[in-house]
């Protein structure tokens, strides 16, 4: 038997459990810790890797000049991703490693420590159970280019790089304030960032801070060895002005390690457009069929093209669309999966609308293994909508549509033979849209990583934001919420 000229795509049901799963990203991952550590026995070394299941720990450096708030952003972040926090002082005095007395030596004869000792410490620490289960947060390392490679080529490489900066000024002003609290470790302000609670007032204490002219000789090491961390480390690293409130400090440092790089896995398009009438999902479906090539379904449009078409589901369903009848969930259901699992929607990707309506339209799409892989909800004020589709115009000879305000007729004879579907009334408008509503919250619990739109904007203005969705991974959900 001769083999198939090309081979056949995998199984819709078999691409949405590989990216579920995130199968192309656990191989990628299992690739670079071989490339990295070059282990003598690769299968073992993956079967060891596999059963610690850390893939999605936390592996973070905070970084930024003297006072810049390091020691509170990293301990906040150990608090909500419970990592392991790792710092100078936690290496030289909270731990027990083998080189840990060489680097007290060299501290004691107020000698700087090496790079090389530096980082051999970090590589022991990093190689405890705790953090390659629950992971790290690397406080003020790297301090400089030479300790970067030290750590990379020892296969400690970052996913997130946090970079707190403020002018040297305001840097030198903190730094005078700073009061520590023995016992938990977290830094206070004199000025800034007091405690309420009495007792903390009481026994905090001031560090041994560095003079005026100490710090401004620690800015000026800073700010010469930061561009060489910088060049390394770009692509995972986000700067962050730490001269605003804490909260707001802290809430983007969390945003961004809640963030995925984007990943060389394939990915097929499985986009879900949900929206109340006039909200503009057409149009949007367009715009993104023509860039990327994806599918474009309108649930509607199919059901009348199995009419057309005079399939023997078409003959079912002609009934109710010949009578402005809801057409049944099953039938729909059996022409959109015949549809959606068709060559090109497999291999090129799809964007639907007009279907799912309601939660069990939604569940009936998962039990058919239809798993959209971005999902919208198109919002905007009733008044808008109605405003769009109450004063909408067909022309009943070309099919073109226009509107009263905002695309009007060219010409007197086209205006004067423009009609209105009835369905476009505004009465008719109100009821529609109130049965979305009634519908939606239930839907939006079921599709819980949706993204949610303003539609009441220009349209290529939410054309962007929608591409920017598509294109960025969506953020990891085992991470701990506010």
């Amino acid at each position: 038997m001769d083999a198939p000229a090309r081979p056949w795509p995998p199984p819709p049901p078999v691409g949405a459990y590989a990216e579920e799963r995130e199968l192309f990203r656990l191989l990628q991952n299992m690739l670079e810790e071989l490339l990295i550590h070059k282990p003598d026995d690769p299968i073992q070394y993956m079967i060891n890797h596999l059963k610690q299941n850390n893939d999605d720990a936390p592996r973070i450096c905070v970084l930024g000049p003297p006072a810049s708030g390091k020691t509170t952003a990293a301990m906040w972040l150990c608090k909500h991703l419970d990592a392991i926090r790792i710092s100078q002082e936690t290496l030289l005095f909270k731990e027990i490693l083998t080189l840990t007395e060489e680097a007290k030596a060299y501290k004691e004869r107020k000698q700087k420590i090496p790079n090389a000792l530096w980082a051999n410490l970090i590589q022991e620490r990093l190689s405890n159970v705790d953090c390659i289960k629950q992971g790290w947060i690397l406080e003020g390392f790297p301090e400089n280019q030479e300790q970067a490679w030290m750590l990379q080529s020892s296969g400690i490489i970052p996913r997130h790089i946090v970079v707190l900066y403020a002018p040297d000024t305001v840097l030198i002003e903190r730094n005078s304030g700073k009061r520590l609290d023995p016992f938990t470790e977290e830094v206070y302000h004199t000025t800034f960032d007091w405690p309420s609670d009495l007792l903390v007032q009481q026994r905090l204490v001031k560090p041994e801070d560095l003079s005026e002219q100490e710090m401004s000789k620690k800015l000026l090491e800073y700010h010469r060895n930061f561009p060489g961390i910088f060049q390394i480390y770009q692509k995972v690293l986000k700067l962050i002005n730490a001269d605003q409130p804490s909260v707001d400090v802290l809430s983007q440092v969390l945003t961004y390690v809640q963030t995925r790089h984007r990943s060389a896995a394939p990915f097929t398009p499985r986009i879900l457009f949900c929206g109340p009438p006039g909200s503009g999902k057409s149009l949007q479906a367009a715009l993104i069929a023509q860039k990327y090539g994806v599918v474009n379904i309108c649930c509607g449009q199919l059901l009348k093209e199995a009419v057309a078409d005079k399939t023997k589901l078409g003959e079912l369903v002609k009934p109710y669309i010949d009578n402005g009848y809801p057409v049944p969930d099953n039938l729909v259901m059996k022409i959109l999966a015949k549809r959606l699992n068709a060559l090109d929607c497999v291999t090129n990707g799809w964007v639907l609308y007009g279907f799912p309506r309601d939660i069990e339209q939604g569940e009936q799409l998962q039990k058919s293994h239809i798993m959209p892989n971005r999902v919208f909800f198109f919002n905007l004020p009733c008044e808008s909508i109605v405003e769009r589709l109450s004063q909408r115009r067909i022309d009943p000879i070309t099919g073109e549509r226009y509107h009263t305000t905002f695309r009007p007729a060219p010409t007197p004879e086209i205006q004067a033979r423009l009609r209105q579907n009835p369905k476009d009334e505004e009465e008719n408008v109100e009821k529609r849209v109130e049965i979305y509503y009634r519908n939606v919250k239930e839907l939006e619990d079921f599709y819980e990583d949706a993204f949610y739109i303003n539609a009441d904007q220009d349209p290529h203005v939410v054309f962007e934001i929608i591409e920017s969705c598509i294109i960025k991974p969506l953020p990891c959900k085992k991470l701990k919420s506010l």
